[in-house]
């Protein structure tokens, strides 16, 4: 569990590209980690495995939306990678 603070990214403007890109990129990082551990697991789980390459695809996936997202959704994207990155480092 990390107690560092989540970014704010409301109102993101100049670099807000560069910080969500760097979000969702810790997140597809996480999801990476995850599954090598399991497919070196002494009896990996299929089903876990399926389930963590589609959450990082959607990530992978968001990541390319944001070459062409307006500052809304860049900020949207960004918030919801935040939340999803801290939930996923408590977990």
């Amino acid at each position: 569990m990390s107690d560092t603070p989540i970014p704010d990214f409301s109102g993101l403007d100049g670099g807000g590209e560069q910080q969500a890109t760097d979000i969702v990129r810790d997140v597809v990082s996480w999801y990476n980690t995850q599954l090598a551990a399991e497919r070196r697991a002494p009896v990996p789980d299929e089903d876990r495995i399926e389930e963590l390459k589609a959450a990082r695809q959607t990530a992978i996936d968001d990541q390319q939306r944001l070459e062409t997202a307006d500052p809304q959704e860049t900020a949207r994207i960004a918030a919801l990678y935040a939340a999803r990155l801290k939930e996923l480092n408590e977990s």
